[in-house]
């Protein structure tokens, strides 16, 4: 299965589009090498992904046939991801989030794309 159908499969990028453009980004990395989009995904590689603000490491078990759900995610794949790694930093989710000075008004159009981007 290539790198990227498998990346989107196993719930790691939330589209197929997102995990190639991390691919391509440099963002994932298969045996400590910058991967390409249709590189084979074997059983026993692993694949280190940046994810957001996450750096995670997976080992692969097994290609799925097809996407699979999130409670059967661990049967196609191995969390190698180091627990000072799987942690979020406390606050990160929402800092910034309200700091609008008190009688500024609603947000301009550009103001609301910025925070649209930001919310992901």
């Amino acid at each position: 299965m290539r790198l990227d159908k498998w990346l989107w499969c196993v719930r790691l990028y939330k589209t197929r589009s997102l995990a190639t453009a991390a691919i391509r980004g440099g963002h994932v990395k298969l045996a400590g090498w910058a991967a390409k989009t249709a590189h084979e995904v074997k059983a026993g590689d692993v694949v280190v992904a940046v994810v957001g603000d996450l750096t995670r490491t997976v080992k692969v078990l097994n290609s799925p046939p097809a996407r699979v759900a999130a409670p059967l995610v661990s049967q196609y794949l191995e969390d190698l991801t180091p627990p000072a790694g799987a942690k979020r930093p406390a606050g990160a989710l929402w800092a910034g989030v309200g700091l609008r000075p008190k009688g500024k008004g609603r947000p301009t159009k550009r103001e609301r794309r910025q925070i649209g981007e930001w919310m992901g």
